[in-house]
């Protein structure tokens, strides 16, 4: 009858329906449980320190003997560049599409003069096609500087050895160099704009300013000895700190106070990056990758495919990243391709390794 065909279609309508349903998520449950670490081909063996990501698609990383490489397909394929110097490169940092920056340090074995400076930095404004060199130590020619940190096109600071910290208000053309209580060398920085920033280094060393560097607060705090290599803020209170022996430091409070967090590895960790308020990641020696999801409550240790030293981490959004270190060693994160199969196929949930979780103890002051 009509009636009972009418019911017939319906049934298979909705039967049509419910397996598109659960096409869609068994298939975005696979894409979540793919995203993985993943190698990829560099064309390099030059140590590589630094690596940073305009976007998804386009990114750099940089390193000994002058060694450039670009990525315009999320580093699918990394392009070798001309060396715009035989000096190291320490970091690299753009501020757009075609404006970037990169630390260089010169051997002291290749000095010419004992004028000629150590550290300097290269300048582009075409995307890289070319670099312009600029000096900004001044008559400070044996200062080393290990990272340079831009908020915005027209603010950055460089710092490294014996507290050296140079800041900039026009995009560049100007360097000044500024005081801060403390000799210890500089390692890492995270700046929320042209006003509010931190750095870290030797010594468990924390530095604040909420006045663009005219003034720093801070000092060392009582971890004596630590080394700090990276700091990370997400907004004017939330922000982490990671250094030797794997330790991790989280604040709640702009800096004033840090409270050890649970950390999984005992390897030193050598950058850190947060994606939002609750999820972060830090690489470090070993090929270590941790990963947090809770704002550093639990961190676990990620699969990062190399045993090699990763040096630096960068990401684009929450679902990219890129880490990169010894030996031309760059890895990826993100989704990995699915596999063409006739039925619906559950991805296997992936077991993390047994957490070995350090005590963390309470504040920890200056």
């Amino acid at each position: 009858s009509a009636a009972a065909r009418r019911r017939w279609t319906l049934c298979c309508s909705l039967a049509v329906s419910l397996l598109a349903l659960l096409l869609v998520t068994t298939t975005t449950s696979a894409l979540c449980a793919a995203q993985s670490w993943t190698p990829q081909r560099s064309g390099t063996m030059a140590w590589l320190h630094s690596v940073f990501f305009i976007d998804e698609n386009r990114g750099w990383a940089v390193g000994g003997k002058g060694a450039l490489l670009k990525t315009d397909d999320g580093g699918r394929t990394w392009q070798t560049q001309r060396r715009p110097t035989d000096d190291s490169l320490r970091d690299v940092f753009f501020v757009d599409a075609d404006t970037g920056w990169l630390v260089c340090e010169r051997s002291i074995y290749l000095l010419r003069t004992i004028e000629e400076p150590r550290s300097y930095l290269l300048r582009t404004t075409d995307g890289g096609a070319t670099w312009t060199r600029v000096h900004i130590t001044a008559d400070d020619t044996n200062t080393l500087l290990a990272r340079i940190v831009f908020a915005g096109r027209m603010n950055g600071w460089a710092f490294g050895e014996e507290a050296a910290l140079y800041a900039t208000r026009d995009g560049g053309a100007t360097w000044t160099r500024q005081r801060v209580p403390t000799r210890h060398l500089l390692l890492g920085g995270s700046f929320l704009d042209a006003s509010r920033g931190w750095l870290v280094g030797a010594n468990a060393t924390v530095l604040q300013t909420s006045d663009g560097g005219a003034t720093w607060t801070g000092g060392s705090l009582n971890l004596p000895g630590t080394r700090f290599n990276a700091v990370a803020f997400v907004d004017a209170r939330r922000g982490w700190i990671v250094g030797a022996g794997g330790i991790v430091l989280h604040t709640m409070d702009s800096g004033r106070t840090w409270r050890l967090q649970p950390s999984p590895v005992e390897t030193e960790l050598f950058d850190v990056k947060f994606v939002s308020s609750d999820e972060g990641w830090a690489v470090g020696a070993g090929g270590v990758v941790i990963h947090t999801t809770d704002g550093g409550a639990r961190w676990t240790a990620q699969p990062s495919g190399t045993t090699h030293p990763l040096e630096r981490v960068s990401f684009a959004g929450r679902a990219r990243g890129w880490a990169v270190g010894f030996g031309g060693t760059i890895v990826s994160y993100g989704p990995a391709l699915l596999p063409a199969a006739p039925q619906i196929k559950t991805g296997a949930r992936r077991q993390e390794p047994e957490d070995r979780m350090k005590a963390a103890p309470g504040f920890i002051g200056f």
